[in-house]
């Protein structure tokens, strides 16, 4: 059993390669570029929305206050008519990148953290490259992952999208094994 604080290198190394390889993934590459096309009428749907002021959150068209409403002929005839909609509303104004790139190194922080542990948790000092990838892999897939395809079964979101952040998870996942199974103590 192995400790966290003896993987610190292969947690803080696994989170900085993850940030810049997912930075290059998502800068560079055309990749991602299709996950959320645009509006043929943008204008007009911003412009009938402005008003509205609707604030930052995540929300569902149309929305039923209870399981009852739900159940009612009316309730189901707004669902017919549509438009049916799980939108997330962000603030207006510059997108703040740089708490949007901490949170995002952070949490590849926290993948790594439970990959040390579960891998840490398992296997001895001296463990075989091998069974260290797989283990701090295997978590790190779950982690970068398998929580997305939620997003489709639950909400509609592309298959498509889930897919490719499923793949990116993969990579992720890859790198932060290779990197375990490198620096694993002897």
């Amino acid at each position: 059993m192995i400790g966290l604080t003896t993987l610190w290198l292969p947690i803080l190394l696994s989170a900085v390669l993850v940030f810049v390889l997912s930075s290059v993934i998502h800068m560079v590459t055309p990749w991602h570029k299709s996950d959320y096309p645009k509006l043929a009428n943008e204008d007009k749907v911003r412009d009938v929305l402005r008003p509205l002021a609707i604030p930052p959150g995540d929300y569902m068209v149309p929305r039923p206050s209870s399981r009852e409403e739900m159940r009612s002929p009316q309730f189901a005839e707004k669902v017919k008519q549509g438009p049916n909609l799980v939108v997330t509303v962000i603030p207006s104004g510059p997108v703040p990148m740089g708490k949007s790139l901490t949170l995002w190194f952070l949490y590849a922080v926290v993948v790594g953290v439970f990959a040390a542990y579960v891998a840490g948790r398992a296997l001895p000092a001296g463990a075989p490259s091998l069974q260290v990838f797989r283990f701090a892999g295997v978590t790190a897939f779950v982690g970068y992952s398998l929580a997305l395809w939620q997003m489709s079964i639950w909400y509609r979101r592309s298959w498509l999208t889930t897919i490719k952040a499923t793949v990116d998870g993969l990579i992720y996942a890859l790198l932060t094994a290779g990197i375990f199974g490198w620096l694993w103590p002897r």
